[in-house]
């Protein structure tokens, strides 16, 4: 019997309970992505892994990208030269590696890079310098 008023609360109300399932859903996104990559920092513990374990912040942009502003102390290595220049960055093997980009996309996929040449501590900046900027930190020019 109760089943039955379900369905017909379900028939009656369709757009409203798909309106429900949407919403839901887009309130749970986040939550399920930032568990499938569980290595992303917010820029807040970004900078206490900076301040604490004195974290290298990498920023794979492009060279216009970050003329434009960067985190503080970063290193600039674009994307597009990781694989070739990656032996630079075996000295930091050990040492927390943050990977920054413009929004995290391209982050993750240099991360990703990173952990698969033995790099044992590789975070992502979720949000990028964007997330960075609007947090209210600090951006360098030189």
């Amino acid at each position: 019997m109760k089943l039955d008023q379900l369905n017909q609360f379900i028939q009656h109300n369709i757009v409203w309970v798909a309106l429900a399932l949407i919403s839901g859903t887009m309130l749970l996104w986040p939550m399920l992505r930032r568990g499938a990559r569980s290595d992303g920092l917010t820029p807040g513990q970004a900078t206490m892994l900076m301040n604490r374990e004195e974290a290298l912040v990498l920023d794979v942009r492009a060279q216009a990208e970050w003329d434009k502003g960067h985190i503080p102390n970063a290193r600039h290595l674009p994307l597009d030269e990781l694989d070739q220049r990656m032996q630079d960055l075996a000295k930091f093997k050990s040492r927390p590696l943050i990977i920054s980009c413009a929004g995290g996309q391209r982050a993750g996929s240099a991360g990703a890079r990173l952990k698969k040449a033995g790099f044992e501590k590789v975070y992502v900046l979720e949000g990028g310098v964007s997330a960075w900027e609007q947090a209210g930190l600090p951006l360098a020019k030189k």
